[in-house]
């Protein structure tokens, strides 16, 4: 799914979110994506058996761990890792797969929506959440929303 109505629905409703394959590393796209959701008021949680911690919030070594309630699964690893990782967010009553941007296994988004969640691949949850709610129009950047009519996110 990849229509901007969705996309802010998904963002705006789900504050809980699970990245798997996040690095503990600043420099990597993983930690920059989840510290700025972070920053904008999303529960991050961890999953990577290799930390105990990470952005401040335990980590876990897989989503099955998490104690608490995800909405979504934010998947930051190769392609041909991801069904296993859908499976899970089916499992522990995920809404939301999320394949971040290069990751694309139709299978596991087939899955996915096939057990009623909300399926995103190829896209950054950062990269969307700034096109669609954090400014980067007033910056510049051509973000392809151009509407004259308030948006609903605003009229909460």
């Amino acid at each position: 799914m990849s229509d901007i109505e969705t996309l802010r629905r998904i963002l705006a409703t789900n504050k809980v979110i699970a990245v798997v394959g996040l690095s503990a590393d600043w420099y990597r796209p993983s930690y920059f994506a989840a510290k700025y959701m972070q920053e904008h008021g999303y529960r991050i949680v961890p999953v990577n058996p290799r930390y105990k911690e990470i952005l401040g919030e335990t980590c876990y070594a897989s989503l099955a761990d998490i104690p608490e309630k995800v909405d979504v699964v934010d998947v930051f690893r190769k392609t041909a890792d991801v069904m296993p990782i859908a499976e899970q967010a089916v499992a522990i009553g995920a809404k939301v797969l999320w394949q971040q941007l290069g990751v694309l296994n139709q299978d596991a988004d087939r899955y996915a929506r096939d057990h009623g969640l909300d399926s995103v691949m190829d896209r950054c949850v950062k990269i969307e959440h700034a096109r669609l709610f954090g400014g980067l129009n007033w910056a510049g950047v051509n973000t392809k929303v151009i509407s004259a009519k308030r948006p609903r996110w605003l009229a909460y």
